[in-house]
């Protein structure tokens, strides 16, 4: 079985009862299509049953670890052998890694082996204990502590400007634009952080290089909400404008969607 074939879930049961949609999702306003709605019962079912990983998205007693719950979301697609089925994503790490079974890959795997971005934070982690250990001392070292901070902020943009390049997306005619191109053009000095690790980029971004169509997407939260924002456990949630919108603005070019609401 080859990875993609791990990837692709495909429908068992008949879909004879659906009527399929006519336009693509609009990401940023939508009200599930019953086949992102199977589609989201069958992960959901996964990811109560599964034993390949362990997360703590606390909503079970005594589990270890901290508490993190987690954007998911579906992409109902159908393959170049006119099968219907789905794709699965997680937005960011789950279970501290970016590769598990029947899940889609990241555009950029940062946590590689010997990758770039490894070395560069422990360059970064290096710099951090030199300050500190001069810091430490009673001696006059403030000049020294500031080029440290100089050399290390410059560094840090230099590593961020190395990720960002990492980051490529496609469309469905296979035209390919970069993280700081699709932001440069929707008027943004930088990329926010975290863009193009949330689920819909990742799930597109596969889709496209298996020369699938996109017919329907979803997502939702899976555990306990963040301080930071309320989320309810099993709820539908739209992409998020600030990260996603100008990415899918470009990876969505050319199908057409459902009308926004106002």
């Amino acid at each position: 079985m080859s990875s993609a074939d791990k990837i692709f879930s495909p429908f068992e049961e008949s879909l004879a009862a659906y009527t399929f949609p006519y336009k693509f999702t609009f990401p940023f306003d939508y009200e599930p299509h019953p086949l992102s709605l199977l589609a989201v019962e069958k992960l959901q079912s996964h990811l109560e049953n599964q034993q390949e990983w362990d997360h703590n998205f606390g909503l079970k007693a005594d589990q270890e670890g901290t508490v993190i719950g987690k954007m998911f979301g579906v992409l109902v697609v159908r393959t170049e052998d006119d099968e219907i089925g789905y794709l699965s994503a997680f937005s960011g790490k789950l279970a501290g890694g970016n590769h598990h079974q029947k899940f889609v890959p990241p555009i950029f795997d940062g946590m590689a082996d010997g990758g770039f971005l490894n070395t560069g934070m422990e360059k970064l982690s290096l710099i951090n204990q030199q300050i500190k250990a001069l810091e430490d001392k009673e001696t006059e070292t403030q000049q020294e502590v500031e080029l440290l901070k100089t050399t290390r902020k410059a560094h840090s943009v230099s590593l961020q400007k190395e990720i960002f390049d990492q980051y490529n997306f496609l469309n469905q005619k296979g035209d390919k634009k970069s993280l700081c191109e699709i932001f440069e053009d929707a008027s943004y000095k930088n990329p926010p952080a975290g863009a193009g690790e949330c689920a819909a980029p990742k799930l597109l971004q596969y889709a496209f290089q298996q020369n699938m169509q996109p017919i329907a997407i979803a997502e939702f939260w899976w555990g306990l909400s963040p301080k930071s924002d309320f989320r309810k456990h099993g709820h539908f949630y739209p992409a998020c404008r600030e990260k996603c919108e100008p990415i899918l603005g470009h990876m969505l070019g050319g199908i057409e969607m459902d009308e926004q609401p106002f």
